[in-house]
């Protein structure tokens, strides 16, 4: 029932649209209750008023009003420990299907006071806590589990404080128009497809001459040339020089290789072959039944297929 009636209340005193740009927390966006240790002090302060008015104490009276006015000081303080905040959204990398998403929101805080002990945390009580140092700019990081890929939203967050004493509960909300791209969960690890040369475009890596690729063990029988003299001089034991040369062959990663398997199970072998294709510096095309990316080795294009998997399906691309 408690769930319920906050839900309700949230909705009604933030009906507000998903926000963009620069969010400045005022007075209209800042609410304030007394916090539960508020509540216990308040019926603690009302029971030495009773004893005060029965016993006629004269330092009871004193005693009791100042712990009031302390008391309504604090709930300055905690209005005062979020207002005139700066807040805007910064980029989140995408990541994989149940990596945490890392929303990043720019606070900026320009008075001269230290705000202290500020909560981030979302309905399912992920949460961090952090200070703002005065007249400073602090991007802060709020890890969210993701659970499915596509298009992941912060949802609605809850900003709070019960700075000074714990006595009261200040706090708004944000909702910022950003998102981050959760890819698919890469299988374990699985033997690329065979490169085919039907078009002679990409290419495949193969002992050559050309392309220095790295140290092997030396074996009896290679080359005296190859052998990485610069290594052995390091006390790297006997090594050979691989080199290697490009073939006119092109790596198609193709949804019609696996066929009889669920989508989600598909979209998870194509996602693992793609990091191991770019891995290995293979030129790799993607081929889905809504599109087709041209073989390739760049940063971009494994970007564009990591997207391509991640939001296959999906109304929105």
């Amino acid at each position: 029932m408690l769930k319920r009636f906050k839900k309700l209340f949230r909705n009604w005193a933030f009906r507000r649209t998903v926000e963009t740009g620069t969010v400045v927390l005022n007075q209209r966006r800042i609410y304030i209750i007394p916090s539960r240790q508020g509540f216990v002090f308040a019926m603690v302060l009302g029971v030495m008023l009773l004893g005060d008015i029965n016993y006629n104490l004269s330092l009871g009276y004193v005693l009791t009003f100042l712990l009031a006015t302390t008391a309504g000081l604090t709930m300055l303080y905690a209005f005062r420990n979020l207002a005139q905040l700066e807040i805007h959204a910064g980029h989140v990398e995408p990541v994989f299907v149940g990596e945490p998403a890392n929303f990043v929101f720019h606070f900026n805080n320009p008075s001269s006071l230290i705000r202290y002990q500020i909560h981030l945390h979302d309905d399912a009580e992920h949460e961090t806590i952090f200070d703002l140092p005065a007249q400073c700019s602090t991007p802060i990081s709020l890890a969210i589990p993701s659970t499915q890929r596509g298009w992941m939203d912060s949802e609605r967050l809850s900003l709070y404080t019960h700075f000074p004493l714990g006595l009261f509960h200040a706090w708004t909300y944000i909702h910022f128009d950003v998102r981050c791209l959760v890819y698919p969960k890469p299988a374990i690890p699985q033997a690329l497809p065979e490169a085919s040369a039907q078009k002679g475009e990409g290419k495949t890596i193969a002992t050559g001459d050309e392309d220095f690729s790295g140290l092997r063990n030396y074996v009896a029988g290679d080359a005296m040339p190859r052998i990485a003299w610069k290594a052995l001089a390091r006390e790297q034991g006997l090594q050979v020089k691989q080199f290697s040369a490009q073939q006119g062959h092109s790596l198609w990663l193709d949804w019609t290789l696996l066929p009889n398997i669920a989508q989600e199970r598909k979209l998870e072998l194509l996602t693992r072959w793609v990091l191991d294709a770019d891995v290995q510096g293979l030129a790799y095309g993607l081929r889905l039944p809504d599109g087709v990316l041209e073989p390739q080795n760049t940063p971009a294009h494994r970007a564009e297929c990591l997207r391509r998997l991640a939001l296959f399906g999906m109304s929105e691309q």
